[in-house]
């Protein structure tokens, strides 16, 4: 049903479909790095740093869950997964920037050079990616602690993260195969 729903849109309204799916989460990701760059984050040492990385590891997951249940709800299961990926991505990612700009002003010497925000999110993505280009490396447990926790996390995103969502969209095509109508 969902191939022949998707079929059946017209020529306009897939192109409408496929540009929400794209829009939304270019439009959340553009906010979210925006938010990063302004948020006045780390002018302050608190010493919390590993708090709010936990929280906003389990708002990921949470945002996974949600993202999971709208998938197999959807009337386009497959185009919401796609959505879901590349709004969980961008969220990870910047909250282990966070988390390493604060603790790079936490802790002095936590990392082989002082991090400024893009330098953090650099860090990240090289991390994500792993390219690893060596400029910029965890000198401290701790630090070492948080990179280990991403390296492990960047595999629980990509493999776990995608096998749920794909999971989800698994659902939603078989319940659109049986004849539910529910969804968007």
């Amino acid at each position: 049903m969902t191939e022949s729903a998707y079929n059946s849109l017209s020529g306009q309204q897939r192109r409408r479909l496929v540009a929400r799916a794209v829009l939304r989460p270019t439009l959340t990701s553009s906010l979210l790095v925006v938010l990063y760059f302004t948020l006045p984050i780390g002018e302050r040492p608190t010493g919390r740093t590993e708090l709010l990385l936990a929280l906003g590891l389990l708002a990921v997951g949470v945002l996974i869950a949600y993202q999971a249940r709208a998938i197999a709800r959807s009337r386009f299961p497959r185009l919401k997964a796609v959505e879901a990926f590349a709004l969980s991505v961008p969220w990870f990612l910047v909250i282990f920037s966070a988390a390493y700009f604060l603790m790079a002003h936490d802790r002095p010497g936590a990392f082989s050079e002082h991090l400024t925000r893009l330098d953090a999110l650099y860090f990240t993505v090289t991390v994500f990616s792993s390219v690893g280009f060596g400029d910029i490396a965890p000198r401290s447990e701790p630090a070492r602690v948080v990179t280990v926790i991403q390296m492990l996390g960047d595999l629980l995103l990509v493999g776990v993260a995608v096998r749920i969502l794909l999971g989800a969209v698994q659902i939603g095509l078989r319940r659109r195969t049986e004849g539910d109508p529910q969804g968007d």
